[in-house]
């Protein structure tokens, strides 16, 4: 099956990031289902990770998890980076397409997935002496998939390393620029309608 194949070449990418992500644009051998379906089950161990993690290592309360904002959380990220990531490379000469950007990075979350399963596992039975392995492997997730996403960036648009490093800074930077006018603009709307709202009141009395 063709998406299960897609699925399967993650491990790929993960351990080859280079020959991987090549092959991800330029032969097709990944999807955007398959990255989306990375991107999921991303969301999911991250609700997991708060609701089932041992108490020695867990610092959410069970009270305090709220799904829709993990939902809400994974994705602004992955979009705002894949969106602020086009329109910058863009500018600069980048050769990666938006789809091209979506596919890489959620190839680049597999780490986090296959990391922090056996973390939450290992939670469960393992003392507060012990805790260094699991803080260790906490780290790992987070230092590969950064890589990966750096790698994706670098394979995706044919950078060289400062000018992918240049693009990564950037990236985030626009992210933040991003939220600062979506806040902007949503204060404002809401402005807007509280306004019209006092005055239907005003003319209603």
């Amino acid at each position: 099956m063709q998406y299960a194949r897609e699925l399967k070449y993650g491990l790929h990418v993960i351990f080859h990031p280079f020959d991987g992500f090549w092959d991800l644009k330029r032969e097709k051998r990944g999807s955007l289902p398959a990255a989306l379906t990375f991107v999921i089950l991303t969301i999911m161990i991250t609700t997991i990770e708060k609701q089932c993690t041992g108490f020695l290592f867990n610092q959410v309360r069970l009270k305090d998890v709220n799904v829709v904002v993990d939902i809400l959380t994974v994705t602004l990220l992955y979009v705002l980076w894949c969106v602020a990531n086009w329109c910058l490379t863009s500018l600069m000469d980048g050769e990666g397409k938006m789809k091209d950007i979506f596919i890489a990075t959620g190839y680049a979350l597999l780490p986090m997935i296959l990391i922090r399963v056996p973390m939450v596992i290992m939670s469960l039975g393992i003392t507060a002496e012990e805790g260094t392995f699991y803080y260790v492997l906490s780290a790992v997730s987070y230092i590969w998939t950064g890589i990966l996403i750096f790698f994706g960036t670098m394979v995706t648009h044919q950078y060289s390393f400062k000018k992918t490093v240049l693009t990564c800074v950037c990236t985030v930077v626009g992210m933040g620029i991003i939220m600062f006018i979506g806040l902007l603009f949503f204060n404002v709307i809401q402005q807007m309608i509280t306004f019209a709202t006092t005055i239907y009141k005003e003319l209603r009395f």
